[in-house]
């Protein structure tokens, strides 16, 4: 199973819906919460190549990209198979 992490605020209901999407599917995951720390931020937005929103979703090495990203995978047939590695 590929590593995941995703960086999350504070009452984002976008964020909640990714994690809801991670743990139905019974996905362990990192999560960082960038409200609360702005090196987070900067750090997140190194990583996703400028990308400001939340979620930031890293699957292994590969960003991913948001909660529309994710889902788009999901509906794709693809997200177990990039999960698996």
């Amino acid at each position: 199973m590929q590593t995941v992490e995703i960086y999350t605020s504070n009452f984002c209901g976008f964020c909640v819906a990714a994690k809801r999407l991670l743990k139905s599917k019974g996905v362990e995951f990192t999560e960082y919460n960038v409200g609360r720390d702005p090196a987070l931020r900067q750090e997140m937005m190194a990583r996703a190549n400028g990308g400001h929103t939340v979620p930031q979703i890293f699957i292994g090495d590969k960003h991913v990209g948001g909660c529309d990203e994710l889902h788009a995978l999901e509906r794709a047939g693809k997200l177990d198979a990039m999960l698996a590695g």
